[in-house]
């Protein structure tokens, strides 16, 4: 076994992204934004330019008011009233809620093999979790998830970013060398937990939001590239 290898054995600090690591998140969002399309039925965009018309308008929203279903909600309205160029009728916007119930009414489905190896890797390792989101709607997934028992402490973040990073550090007390922040997004869960000085562990998920994307230094041997949530046995 290589000296690394050997490492990443002995007792680290793992720290796991919640939606679309832990559990499918994106892909309710992305189902929604589907049939939102579908309703509009604009005559003279088609799908993809009016996808990028909503990924600008989420990407102002998100920097103003933060993440979650409300936000995404308000994103929807802003979207439709740009379009219509005038503002959202009551039955406009109680069709857009109709669209989203699946937002409020979906169950935490956890991503496979992510309950068997928390098990195993609770034993050998600290585990936390680090989530962005609004307060109520992450706590109230992980309440839900089942996992909760696994990790010393969950934090819910408005944003993740290099100071965030760095504040869990003093939070915790840990050495960033041995810490491994795990997810799905570039943006978020990688690259400033590296400029953070953390290692980080990033596993992808084909449904990861439009917005989390952003270029990797492939030749970072800080960063730990899996396919799957279970290989993280292999390492750690």
């Amino acid at each position: 076994m290589a000296a690394s290898e050997t490492s990443r054995r002995q007792a680290q600090v793992l720290i796991f992204d919640a939606d679309d690591t832990l559990w499918e998140n994106n892909v309710v969002f992305e189902r929604v934004i589907d049939d939102f399309l579908g309703w509009l039925d604009h005559p003279t965009l088609d799908r993809v330019e009016i996808r990028t018309i909503l990924d600008d308008i989420e990407r102002a929203n998100t920097v103003a008011h933060g993440y979650g279903s409300k936000v995404f909600l308000r994103s929807l309205g802003d979207c439709l009233e740009r379009l219509r160029e005038r503002p959202a009728t009551d039955a406009e916007r109680k069709e857009i809620d109709r669209l989203a119930l699946a937002l409020v009414e979906h169950r935490v489905e956890l991503m496979p093999g992510v309950a068997d190896a928390l098990d195993e890797l609770a034993g050998r390792h600290e585990l936390l979790v680090l989530t962005k989101g609004e307060q109520a709607e992450q706590q109230r997934k992980l309440d839900a998830c089942g996992l909760l028992h696994h990790f010393s402490a969950a934090h819910i973040v408005a944003e993740k970013d290099v100071d965030t990073y760095r504040w869990l550090v003093g939070e915790h007390g840990f050495e960033p060398a041995r810490a491994w922040m795990i997810g799905n997004s570039p943006k978020s869960d990688i690259l400033p937990a590296r400029a953070a000085g953390l290692n980080a562990v990033f596993i992808p998920n084909e449904n990861t939001w439009v917005l989390e994307n952003d270029e990797l230094d492939p030749t970072d041997t800080g960063v730990l590239r899996l396919a799957a949530f279970r290989d993280l046995l292999h390492h750690f």
